[in-house]
């Protein structure tokens, strides 16, 4: 019998599911509350989670019956600043303002050399001293670092987009990242990129953005204490404010940074990492190249924490000191997400056939304290794809409000967004049918009506609505 979380080979997308659920129930493998009217029997295939995607007319993205986009951004128009929507957009989250709307922060994962798609235009004609006190790494005012985010804020009573913004500049490489439960963005540098030349500056930080429903730009400070190496996404716990972050790398730490003041993160705190109780050096990749054994599914394992030291090393070897003490090792992480006392991250080319796989950390009741020892957290192997035509290459992912899993692929045409419910049915939501580009940034107003995603070589940001199945 397969494991429940082990992928069906089958011919078609829409004929893949789960095996029923063994030693777990689904409110606890999705961390619903023990409240919610929830069986605990599966059947071994559900087709009928939203149906069959329809084919866009205007050939941009497919969604199933009853669904529809509109596109809310695209690369290259004139933003309310004077300044460009820039290219490559990535992850992003969206967050309820005091009046009501909505204020979406969006990533940009461009460099230096990417000035065809920057925010200042073509050679950056539109960058000025006025801007320097807002540019990370000016580029001694020839070649900024083009990588940043923008604030977008919509109107949901009419769906309209009334103002854009761009609200971080000079960063390089902004991938993915995760929203803090006190309405700022945390965005990530995905690059280890050293001072050199006309950069200015060192990369490979964490910036935090507040959310603002005014133009307003942030002044960039790099929350050095959190890590210098190849980020790409956080994850806050809104109970301890403990944040929990992923490197994109092949052999990659899974990292927490605890805060000597919760919320204030540029105060600085301690780094560490993610080490199996036990199990020293332990791999979870399972590729078929490796001689380490299996890292099974199913089965919750206790963890501990390691201290990392020398945290803004210029030489990016964080997760080598991390091996040295202890620490396990994980296939790229990419998209992180908190959702209902719990964080899955995915690992991109995690798995036998190297196709991603999809964890889940639920932290200690004591986390982050003298007691953790008493009641370690637990990490599983939520996912793993062992069929290609089911999950490719998972990169950003959310969890919903009624507790689906939403995850962007990044890998051969097409790329899908493809959905887990809480029963444990997979399903293919959309698909991207504009050009080879991977999805990015998916994620979920807080009030569960929207959902927004990037087709990210398009440059192209789409809010989403329709018959949402909040079960």
């Amino acid at each position: 019998m397969h494991s429940r979380r082990h992928f069906l080979k089958q011919s078609g997308f829409l004929a893949a599911g789960f095996m029923g659920l063994q030693s777990l129930s689904r409110a606890q493998a999705f961390g619903l509350g023990t409240g919610e009217s929830m069986t605990t029997q599966l059947p071994m295939l559900r087709r009928d989670v939203y149906g069959p995607l329809v084919p866009d007319p205007d050939r941009v993205f497919d969604l199933p019956q009853g669904f529809r986009y509109e596109i809310l951004a695209r690369q290259g128009d004139r933003m309310d600043d004077g300044l460009y929507v820039p290219g490559k957009p990535d992850g992003m989250a969206a967050f309820a303002t005091d009046d009501g709307r909505i204020g979406l922060i969006c990533n940009h994962e461009l460099s230096d050399g990417d000035d065809e798609s920057g925010p200042f235009g073509r050679r950056n004609h539109l960058l000025q001293s006025r801007h320097r006190p807002y540019v990370y790494d000016y580029g001694k005012g020839d070649q900024p670092q083009l990588g940043g985010t923008t604030t977008l804020i919509l109107n949901p009573k009419t769906g309209q987009k009334e103002l854009q913004y761009l609200s971080l500049a000079g960063t390089d490489r902004n991938c993915a990242g995760g929203p803090t439960p006190w309405g700022s963005w945390i965005t990530c540098e995905e690059t280890n990129l050293k001072a050199f030349g006309k950069i200015e500056k060192d990369h490979g930080y964490n910036f935090e953005v507040p959310l603002s429903t005014r133009i307003q730009p942030v002044r960039p400070v790099a929350l050095e204490a959190m890590g210098r190496f190849r980020h790409e996404a956080v994850a806050v716990d809104p109970r301890t404010g403990i944040v929990y972050q992923t490197e994109d790398m092949g052999d990659g730490l899974i990292y927490r940074f605890i805060p000597k003041v919760n919320g204030k993160l540029q105060l600085g705190g301690q780094l560490q990492a993610l080490a199996i109780l036990d199990e020293p050096s332990c791999d979870t990749r399972n590729w078929k190249s490796l001689s380490s054994p299996t890292f099974p599914n199913d089965t919750p394992f206790s963890v501990r924490w390691i201290d990392i030291e020398d945290v803004t090393s210029p030489d990016d070897n964080l997760r080598f000191q991390g091996f040295e003490k202890g620490a396990a090792r994980f296939a790229r992480g990419e998209g992180m997400w908190y959702g209902q006392g719990e964080v899955f991250f995915a690992c991109t080319n995690g798995g036998p056939i190297e196709k991603g796989q999809v964890f889940r950390y639920t932290p200690s009741t004591f986390e982050g304290t003298d007691r953790e020892t008493e009641a370690p957290g637990k990490l599983e192997l939520f996912i793993e794809s062992t069929d290609k035509d089911v999950l490719k290459n998972c990169d950003n992912l959310t969890v919903a409000p009624w507790g689906d899993l939403f995850i962007c692929e990044d890998s051969e045409s097409p790329c899908n967004l493809v959905g887990i419910t809480p029963d444990g049915a997979c399903f293919e939501f959309g698909s991207n049918r504009y050009n080879d580009s991977e999805l990015a940034g998916v994620c979920f107003d807080p009030s569960g009506r929207f959902l927004f995603l990037n087709i990210q070589t398009s440059g192209l940001t789409l809010a989403i609505t329709g018959p949402w199945q909040q079960t």
